[in-house]
């Protein structure tokens, strides 16, 4: 093509900015390889320090290697390479992004025209930005930058952030005294209360089930009114896409539409599977390509293979969340006493004030030993599917839910911060796959529900699973709902070129 033609028919050049965390880039790279697919250019912005963890510990090169379309830019978080980023800590990278972002992203902006880079490629025609960023917003409406908003979680997990300030208005927030302990607020029965003013979740959300982020000691919190401030700015944006569907979150969708009622939500979901299916579509081999920051441990597939079918609960609580010693050990004592087997992933950043230790307790090393294996990271979609893995113990995580959806694999739910404490318990009381015990972290309980997702409900909650897996992979299949809904936003992007 010449460069009168390009100039004539100029392709659309998208540039995806994700929060660097780990399940943000993991959603933004499959959005990135959809787009790519369908014939768009796309830049990612990337942290250095997640680009760094990237090409150390994942296949994250030969993944893009055959998109010539694809490209990556970097810019520093401003954080120092020894920060944790996990825990209560990973809000820092967001501020920090806030305070350091706007300047790096406009001289890269500037000096590459846009993207470009001297008319190598077009420029950029539209951004799509993760839910808590607003750094690249000044820059793109000075250079006539149309923006979305792709925040990677679901659509009830969102909604309430859209409702804040009614739920402030309505006096449903339950604010915690100054010197009032976190523990003993949590598990007040005030937090059994149900909240009324997020329309379409009246008879479904408690307090407690509210974003962790709402769990606050006054209004003018600073986490608390920056989001409050993101909701607003995020009717600006020309659309939203949602990694969902509509038969799984079809009324909160429909909620989210009124509400911002210059946008059609995007709902696109699962985008895991929607990639393998446009593979499939244009012939393309779909593998496993890690996208993670941390080492897959690969041999645990080996140790699934040796066990029964549906034997195992797989037990994971993400990238970012992390456990008191004191925590860990009533999760340990709760899965050996169950008697089940389990396929637990610690993270070596996991526990507060250092690793496992060496005191360890006799039953726990021989419990462990007949029936349990502990990795520190795992191929997670991998252990998903694997036909001996029975149950998810999960923290909730968005993309750890669809997958878990996508497969049909019911869940015990454990939500650590933000959005998860909707999608637990959206899992247990809506969709009614699984259980969900937030807010409490003792053995006997949880040794209780292990059995019951495993035993006693396990029947009905795969009857109820394997319902929501074949309406996820209808959705994404010729003529279904996400599959329109991407046609729909390719189709937008062109236009914008």
């Amino acid at each position: 093509m010449t460069s009168e033609e390009r100039s004539a028919n100029p392709a659309p050049h998208i540039l995806i900015i994700p929060i660097p965390l780990q399940g943000h880039v993991n959603s933004m790279f499959n959005l990135a390889e959809i787009l790519c697919l369908s014939g768009l250019h796309v830049t990612i912005l990337l942290s250095d320090y997640t680009h760094h963890r990237l090409l150390r510990h994942a296949s994250f090169d030969s993944r893009f290697s055959s998109y010539t379309s694809f490209r990556v830019a970097t810019i520093s978080d401003g954080l120092p390479d020894d920060h944790p980023r996990s825990g209560s800590r990973v809000v820092d990278i967001v501020q920090s992004l806030g305070e350091v972002g706007g300047p790096q992203f406009r001289r890269l902006m500037v000096s590459s025209d846009a993207m470009s880079d001297g008319g190598a490629r077009p420029r950029v025609s539209c951004l799509i930005m993760d839910g808590m960023l607003s750094f690249p917003i000044p820059v793109a409406e000075e250079m006539g930058i149309p923006f979305m908003y792709f925040p990677t979680i679901s659509a009830c997990g969102l909604w309430p952030y859209f409702c804040v300030q009614e739920v402030i208005d309505s006096g449903e927030l339950l604010f915690k005294g100054k010197n009032e302990d976190k523990l003993t607020f949590w598990k007040s029965k005030e937090m059994d209360l149900m909240v009324t003013s997020v329309p379409g979740m009246e008879k479904i959300l408690r307090r407690r089930d509210l974003p962790s982020f709402f769990r606050v000691e006054d209004a003018n919190d600073v986490v608390l009114q920056s989001i409050i401030e993101q909701s607003k700015r995020t009717r600006q944006a020309v659309g939203l896409i949602i990694n969902t569907f509509e038969d799984l979150e079809g009324p909160i969708l429909d909620q989210i539409g009124k509400h911002n009622a210059n946008q059609n939500p995007y709902s696109i979901g699962p985008l895991h599977t929607h990639l393998k299916e446009l593979q499939k579509a244009k012939g393309m081999e779909s593998s496993h390509h890690s996208s993670s920051f941390w080492k897959e441990d690969d041999s645990c597939i080996a140790w699934l293979d040796s066990q029964p079918p549906d034997s195992v609960i797989y037990v994971s609580f993400g990238s970012v969340a992390t456990l008191t010693r004191d925590e860990l050990m009533e999760f340990w004592y709760a899965l050996v006493n169950s008697g089940k087997k389990f396929l637990w992933v610690v993270r070596a950043d996991s526990i507060v004030g250092g690793g496992i230790g060496n005191e360890i307790p006799v039953e726990l090393e021989e419990g462990t030993k007949l029936r349990g294996l502990m990795v520190e990271w795992a191929p997670q979609e991998l252990v998903l599917r694997h036909k001996s893995v029975g149950a998810f113990f999960t923290h909730s995580g968005w993309n750890s839910t669809i997958e878990s959806i996508v497969i049909g694999v019911p869940m015990l739910c454990w939500p650590y911060f933000a959005d998860q404490m909707v999608n637990s318990r959206f899992v247990s009381e809506v969709w009614k796959i699984g259980l969900d015990v937030k807010d409490s972290c003792d053995r006997l309980l949880i040794e209780s529900m292990v059995r019951e997702v495993m035993e006693v409900k396990r029947d009905e909650f795969l009857e109820k699973a394997r319902g929501m897996a074949n309406m996820a992979n209808k959705a994404i299949c010729e003529g279904g709902s996400s599959h329109v809904n991407l046609n729909r936003l390719i189709q937008f992007f062109k236009s914008t070129a």
